[in-house]
């Protein structure tokens, strides 16, 4: 962050996250609008019909938005600020939640990968860039894929001769259908030693790889949230990011897991908001003076809503602030980072589907059907509380632990690859 840059954010006023910060994010959002008249007209069908918008990725390829957040020396638009990220999915989830989610995917890799390609090793560095010039002429398009399927544990092992075989099976790979590369979470067991925790990047051409369709989720329902199932899949060497290891209970993680994360919360500020508009714009074209009740509600929405958006813009500058922060105790700046990013996220997910609920009551009746706008909104707000980092419960428990000073691995792929606990 340059020093301008850090100026600007101080000056961003919070609830005010309607406004991008730099330049970058300024033209980001002048592409996006191209493409919202489209967003909106397929949202309702695609939904329904839970079909994942190639066409439109295939328009943002075209466009250089799979780019967004490369740098503009590897040939992306360099959009670089968190807010900027979250402001520019806010404005996609108001026309269509899936697309801003599955977006979301491939902005958060270009702001990781530009990270390793920054600060890691030469191997890791040479890789990173790879992808991230590739992802800026629209050909990789690079999906996250952590959390395992109940049936089996996803690991690698020696293949022998210096390079990796992956086995095991991911759910909710969202974005699949078009995912040309996998950031795989997965465990290496080391005899006498900690297991050790490794991100594969996994090409979909890879022998042993496949995506399995068949999601029928409730909500976000054109997302592309697939199962992706390895056997004996080739990874080489170089190929892979040493993510610590099970159990360590450091905290200097979770700086790289609110990063990845934290701009989604413009994806629940989006759905919020456009839930509103719909129900303000329903109430003000009826030919009737609203009740007092309804009225009450719309001016409660507004509080709410702008009470989510001044809540989220805050978590963001912090992170903005804190993020580039390579001086300061690596614990301690995680730390920093992922407590307000979790007090951000537990109100906007209580907040939006609070916002949305009123919403309904505010329209009435028509809105109980599966195709209304509304309808999805409904339930598409609802993701907010199953994402990680963390779920509500997860998020409950890592800030009571802080507030307490309770001993806790904070880092969730950590604590999902160790053992049971008495053998339950």
């Amino acid at each position: 962050m340059t020093t301008t840059e850090r100026d600007a954010s101080r000056s961003v006023a919070p609830g005010n996250l309607d406004t991008t910060i730099t330049m970058p994010g300024r033209e980001l959002l002048t592409v996006l609008a191209r493409h919202l008249p489209a967003l909106r007209s397929m949202a309702t069908p695609n939904d329904r019909d839970g079909t994942f918008p190639v066409q439109t990725f295939r328009d943002f390829a075209r466009d250089g938005v799979l780019g967004a957040t490369v740098p503009v020396e590897l040939g992306g638009m360099g959009v670089s600020r968190l807010h900027d990220v979250a402001v520019a999915l806010l404005r996609i989830a108001e026309a269509d939640a899936s697309t801003a989610l599955a977006l979301h995917a491939q902005f958060s890799r270009g702001i990781t990968l530009t990270y390793e390609w920054r600060n890691g090793p030469p191997a890791t560095r040479d890789l990173a860039e790879r992808l991230l010039r590739s992802m800026a002429r629209g050909e990789a398009v690079v999906c996250g894929a952590v959390k395992d399927h109940p049936s089996a544990v996803t690991q690698l092992r020696p293949d022998g001769s210096g390079g990796w075989l992956l086995s095991g099976r991911k759910m909710l790979v969202t974005m699949a259908p078009i995912a040309t590369h996998f950031v795989v979470s997965a465990q290496a067991p080391v005899a006498g030693g900690p297991t050790l925790l490794l991100a594969p990047i996994v090409s979909r051409n890879a022998p042993g790889l496949s995506v399995i369709d068949g999601w029928e989720g409730l909500g976000m329902r054109a997302s592309g949230t697939l199962d992706v199932a390895f056997d004996d899949c080739p990874v080489p060497a170089g190929d892979v990011l040493a993510r610590g290891s099970v159990g360590a209970h450091g905290d200097a993680a979770l700086a790289g897991h609110a990063v990845s994360s934290i701009t989604m919360l413009g994806i629940y500020a989006g759905v919020a908001q456009a839930a509103r508009d719909l129900a303000v714009d329903t109430v003000a074209r009826r030919s009737t003076i609203p009740s007092a009740a309804k009225r009450t509600l719309v001016a409660e929405i507004d509080a709410r809503l702008y009470a989510l958006r001044a809540t989220a813009s805050a978590s963001l500058v912090n992170a903005d602030e804190l993020s580039p922060n390579q001086e300061m105790d690596a614990e301690e700046r995680g730390r920093r980072m992922m407590t307000p990013f979790q007090c951000a996220k537990l109100m906007v997910n209580q907040l939006a589907a609070a916002v949305v609920d009123d919403c309904l009551t505010v329209v009435g009746g028509a809105t109980y059907v599966a195709d209304h706008p509304l309808a999805r909104l409904y339930r598409d707000v609802r993701a907010g509380r199953f994402m990680q980092p963390y779920t509500y419960v997860d998020g409950v428990d890592y800030l009571s632990a802080q507030a307490l000073n309770l001993e806790r691995d904070n880092n969730y792929v950590s604590v999902r690859a160790a053992p049971p606990v008495d053998g339950r």
